[in-house]
């Protein structure tokens, strides 16, 4: 099944995008950018534990998301020195965009066939929370030297 899962997002992501509005994002930049839509002002610390990305990484990350205008960094309002992340209305708006076209390549090639789409979704939900509850710790810093 994850062989499967694997080919399936690799010909999703090769075919690119129809609507020129669309921005094309890095596997990273589209695990920040889902983790967004359900926690619209996360820390780094946050959306890294989140996804799985290192600090190092994420940095990088939300510099290249930042740059194509779909997220903004802030500087929170509890404290001070630290920032959140915010999407920018193009950031809802890509990602709206971008599923759409998905959700329409992934019906057509299933020839609009949604008789098990239920339990389709249902047992990929269960093994994602079940990957992720299962998740090896990832250092979110370097270790003292």
């Amino acid at each position: 099944m994850a062989d499967l899962v694997l080919i399936i997002a690799r010909e999703i992501q090769f075919r690119g995008y129809t609507d020129e509005r669309a921005v094309q994002l890095s596997q990273s930049e589209g695990m920040v950018m889902r983790h967004l839509q359900g926690d619209p002002a996360a820390s780094p610390s946050r959306i890294a534990a989140a996804t799985g990305l290192q600090r190092t990484n994420l940095s990088a990350v939300l510099r290249g998301l930042e740059s194509k205008g779909l997220i903004e960094r802030r500087i929170s309002p509890d404290d001070r020195r630290g920032v959140t992340v915010h999407l920018t209305e193009r950031g809802r708006t890509n990602y709206t965009l971008v599923r759409q076209e998905w959700a329409t390549a992934v019906s057509a090639a299933a020839g609009h066939d949604t008789r098990d789409l239920d339990a389709a979704l249902t047992l990929l939900r269960t093994v994602e929370a079940g990957l992720v509850a299962t998740r090896p710790g990832i250092p979110t810093s370097r270790p003292a030297e």
